[in-house]
């Protein structure tokens, strides 16, 4: 029967998010979504039914589809039919409306818009059935196994650590003021796609577990992963990403300075003034101001912790700082990150 069925050919993104939205680790997206539900989302940061949702799920394509609603199609990746789709809609796109709307820009300079466009204008909505899953790595699990973890632990109140980088010193005063606040850390580095001068993957999970191994109470520390590509959208990806926090069960969720930011596109604070137009979203936002290096302070600070008169003297903490360092094959100074993990930052550039 499968085999007789229509065949569309998807990319390594879209099985990401197929496999997401059969886990739950989307709801209360339940499928591909519509155009009315894409635009709800873009403009309105809530599903038609009313629950709040900020980035549009789509399967794209360069080429219009032959199908329609009613029909049923096999997904393919890797020559293999992964999953099927049962069609609810097919329809075209205003790629730069939509990109003004989610992105709050068109250029393509930004990643996430150039990812948008690249994909094509046309797209198929409806609920997705896994034929195939991916081959998962002990980091991937689905929402519903990490849930049975944490009860497992004991864990009642966990602090949720998006990353898409390596960790330097900042990340690391983060991850220790979720140890402050809750019973157990959930870091939960991005596994898909990311911009070419971003760590590759494997050097970032390998950093963290020697960061984690080392230097942090392993019994209180989660190291998992999540299988979907970065937007760098910004504000609305900050609420994208504590949604499915609180899907695979953190009831706190760490939102920093210029939170899945890129470049200039976005106010380094937008990402926190994002939640306060939204209603509670069944998981808390802990906001979390400039991290930075203070000599007088003796150490790692924040705005909060750290006097304004010792402004001039504070170093700030990234990793594009720390990127570059090592590409002019110099040693960034241990206020920026451990000396330690350097031996791995250095396999990723």
């Amino acid at each position: 029967m499968v085999e007789t069925l229509p065949a569309l050919q998807i990319g390594e993104d879209e099985r990401l998010d197929l496999e997401n939205l059969a886990t739950g680790a989307f709801f209360p997206v339940k499928g591909f979504m519509t155009r009315e539900e894409a635009l709800s989302v873009a403009h309105e940061m809530r599903l038609p039914t009313g629950e709040v949702w900020t980035i549009p799920i789509l399967l794209q394509f360069r080429e219009k589809p032959r199908v329609g609603p009613g029909d049923t199609v096999a997904l393919l990746h890797g020559g293999e039919r992964v999953a099927l789709l049962h069609v609810a809609e097919a329809y075209e796109l205003d790629l730069k409306a939509l990109a003004r709307a989610v992105f709050g820009t068109d250029s393509e300079t930004h990643p996430g818009v150039a990812r948008l466009y690249g994909k094509g204008p046309y797209a198929l909505a409806g609920r997705v059935e896994v034929l195939k899953p991916r081959p998962r790595t002990p980091l991937e699990k689905t929402p519903e196994e990490v849930r049975a973890f944490f009860r497992q632990r004991g864990w009642r109140k966990v602090v949720a650590f998006q990353t898409r980088n390596a960790p330097h010193r900042a990340h690391e005063y983060l991850i220790r003021l979720g140890l402050e606040l809750a019973d157990g850390v959930l870091v939960h580095p991005i596994l898909g796609a990311k911009k070419p001068d971003d760590f590759p993957t494997e050097v970032i999970v390998e950093a963290y577990q020697a960061l984690i191994r080392d230097f942090l109470p392993q019994e209180r520390v989660a190291l998992l992963g999540l299988a979907t590509p970065m937007r760098y959208a910004g504000p609305k990806e900050a609420v994208f990403h504590a949604l499915v926090r609180k899907n695979f069960g953190a009831t706190h969720f760490l939102v920093g300075r210029d939170h899945a930011g890129v470049g200039d596109f976005y106010d380094p604070y937008a990402a926190h003034r994002i939640f306060d137009r939204l209603p509670p979203l069944g998981i808390e936002i802990v906001k979390v101001g400039a991290v930075f290096h203070c000599p007088l302070c003796g150490g790692i600070a924040s705005e909060r912790t750290c006097p304004e008169g010792h402004r001039e003297k504070r170093t700030a903490i990234s990793m594009t700082k720390v990127r570059a360092l090592l590409r002019e094959g110099k040693a960034p100074p241990s206020e920026l990150v451990r000396p330690e993990l350097l031996p791995i930052l250095r396999r990723g550039v």
